[in-house]
């Protein structure tokens, strides 16, 4: 299991100010979870692994893996970083341009501290080029590989030492969009064939909800939510997250009152009253924003009511873009824009009216930092 424990990690900036890049970061990753550390560029993500690795030294904090401790703050530890026994594949991949497969897989059992025989060696670079399907490209020079070849020989290259733990930095941004999905599935399976624990940096939420066992959100060197993948996108707690994690609509909103059913509330809003959920304490009259996702958002040219305990509204269509496997609808209720994403046998046409249902569980209601009360 992988522990860190009130990270933080700083630089020195501008005019003798300090940036705290890593903010009292704390986390557990349990043997053999594949953990992401997700968020926009300069959130700390990227810090934090460094850290970990020991390519950057802490300011605070600890860092354990299993019962070993790599760095405290506290009991002045700092465990070197080729002593930590990590694998580590970049963005850029850093092939050795005038070796061939076999030989950069190699490199690392060469150079490292145990020394191996001839025959462990193939043994083991075989087995990993096995694990990432390059074991018949073994004396192929690594400039004739292809990019999503080359991706999975920086992952062999880490696996080789059998390390405690993989760290990977947006090891499929430079791949185009298909290698990359298809590098998705790859690593997914590599990754729980051989069990071992990872962490993954990344600003692609498609790949973080497709990869991991859990995610945890970061935003200025701290992490705001941790969850798995459907909770984080189906129970954003904050209005970043909801927004950062995949596409939503937002709409202002306050509280007129708690329903019977548990986290269930009333709001005024401007496109009519809507039943949503929250699982914080609200007071009447609190405002707040209802996140909802486009896909949530039942499209019909059907009459429809609340009788079935979801919310009914009617609008028109405003714009509307076919995009093969689905329509992106634009659909406005008073002066409010709603984006709905439907199956592409809804036609209707743009101008004409439409109908609208969606389920109170999908409608989820953010409070504000600081909470306004309005009048009741």
């Amino acid at each position: 299991m992988l522990t860190v424990r009130s990270l933080s990690t700083e630089y020195a900036g501008q005019k003798g100010t300090v940036v705290r890049a890593a903010d009292d970061v704390s986390f557990e990753v349990p043997q053999g979870k594949f953990f992401t550390l997700l968020g926009p560029s300069g959130c700390g993500k990227t810090t934090t692994l460094r850290s970990i690795a020991g390519l950057e030294k802490p300011t605070g904090g600890e860092i354990r893996v299993g019962d070993r401790t790599v760095f405290s703050a506290a009991q002045g530890i700092f465990v070197a970083p080729n002593r930590r026994n990590f694998g580590m594949v970049f963005q850029s991949y850093a092939i050795w341009p005038h070796m061939n497969v076999f030989q950069n897989v190699a490199f690392p059992l060469e150079v490292g501290r145990r020394r191996f025989s001839q025959a462990e060696k193939a043994d083991r670079v075989m087995r990993v080029l096995h694990a990432v399907a390059l074991d018949h490209l073994a004396e192929r020079d690594a400039t004739r590989l292809s990019g999503g070849q080359q991706q999975r020989l920086a992952l062999a290259r880490a696996l080789v030492m059998e390390p405690d733990l993989l760290l990977l930095d947006e090891p499929l941004s430079n791949l185009d969009l298909k290698l990359r999905e298809r590098m998705r599935f790859e690593l997914k399976r590599i990754q729980r064939e051989l069990g071992i624990t990872t962490i993954y940096v990344t600003h692609d939420q498609g790949e973080a909800l497709a990869l991991s066992h859990e995610i945890a959100v970061m935003n200025a060197g701290r992490i705001v939510q941790r969850g798995g993948p459907r909770d984080i996108y189906e129970r954003p707690k904050s209005r970043f997250v909801a927004d950062f994690i995949g596409s939503t609509n937002f709409v202002e909103g306050a509280v007129l009152a708690r329903e019977a059913d548990p986290h269930h509330w009333r709001v005024s809003t401007p496109i009519g009253e809507l039943r949503v959920v929250c699982h914080e304490d609200l007071g009447r009259g609190e405002a707040l924003t209802v996140s909802i996702r486009p896909e949530d958002l039942e499209l019909t040219e059907a009459p429809v009511d609340g009788a079935d305990g979801r919310n009914a509204l009617s609008g028109t269509v405003d714009q509307k873009v076919f995009l093969g496997e689905y329509v992106d609808f634009q659909v406005k209720i008073g002066e409010t824009i709603l984006l709905a994403r439907a199956h592409p046998s809804l036609r209707t046409p743009i101008g004409n009216p439409i109908n609208v249902r969606i389920d109170p569980e999908k409608c989820i209601a953010l409070p504000e930092d600081e909470p306004r009360r309005q009048a009741a």
